[in-house]
């Protein structure tokens, strides 16, 4: 495999993960700082969901790369 494919399938993969933990676990402040929107969280816990994200994504990168070189996935062969 390319190093290139892997990086780029890689990034994909880990800020699609990322977008999806966002919401989870936010709670709302319920007295906001003044200039603060009423909406923003508490705490984000950003370091966590960012290590999180990292780990699932090199898990499902593996997959999708092992799957891929051992032919239980090709996008190469003509369908019949």
């Amino acid at each position: 495999m390319n190093p290139a494919t892997v990086t780029l399938t890689f990034v994909m993969i880990w800020w699609m993960i990322f977008f999806i933990t966002l919401p989870i676990g936010v709670q709302r402040d319920e007295s906001p700082e003044k200039g603060n929107a009423v909406s923003s969280p508490k705490n984000a816990n950003l370091l966590k969901k960012a290590i999180i994200t990292t780990i699932i994504t090199a898990i499902l990168t593996f997959t999708f790369f092992f799957l891929l070189s051992n032919g239980y996935l090709d996008f190469m062969s003509p369908r019949e």
